[in-house]
């Protein structure tokens, strides 16, 4: 069986394109049944069978090159190891060759797209009892608007007591 297995990979390495060929050898994904499996829960009548399908694989489990990082020791972040340019290239190749789900998470994903379109982003404050804090313009409209709503309703008393003082004559109160 191991044989087979590694004539199927050798057959999809020469199908694949050499970015995504590289990108697979530098990191590479690793077999769900060696990480899963312990030596002794190894199952015997599989061995017998021809499997005719790729065993089953994970993404990588290393660091994700795909995001940014932070060191251990220094605490500083280091960039990811590709730009969006490169991620999208990478994962545009992996749908095409049916291997988008070895790649590492990545924004480029169709699967984060997917998850993006139907929960929409996240905005800070438009959580439950949360307030989006909006431009100071935002903020003050209302009450801009009701002390405009009320001069105008207290316009009438206004021009009344501006003919009495004798037009402006002894006005302590400019208008706003």
């Amino acid at each position: 069986m191991a044989t087979a297995a590694a004539k199927q990979f050798t057959a999809l390495s020469q199908s694949l394109d050499p970015k995504l060929l590289r990108f697979f050898q530098r990191y590479p994904p690793v077999l769900a049944s060696s990480t899963a499996a312990s030596p002794e829960s190894t199952d015997t009548t599989n061995a017998s069978t021809p499997s005719t399908e790729l065993p089953s694989l994970l993404p990588y489990q290393g660091p994700n090159p795909f995001q940014p990082h932070k060191h251990e020791i220094t605490g500083l972040w280091h960039n990811s190891k590709f730009s969006s340019r490169r991620q999208s290239d990478l994962t545009k190749l992996a749908e095409k060759h049916g291997l988008e789900s070895l790649l590492p998470s990545s924004v480029k994903s169709k699967e984060w797209r997917l998850d993006r379109r139907l929960h929409g982003l996240k905005v800070k404050g438009t959580g439950v009892g949360e307030r989006v804090k909006g431009h100071w313009w935002e903020r003050t409209l209302y009450t801009r608007l009701q002390k405009r709503r009320q001069a105008m309703l207290d316009m009438p008393n206004l021009i009344y007591r501006w003919k009495q003082l004798g037009h402006g004559r002894g006005w302590k109160k400019w208008p706003k």
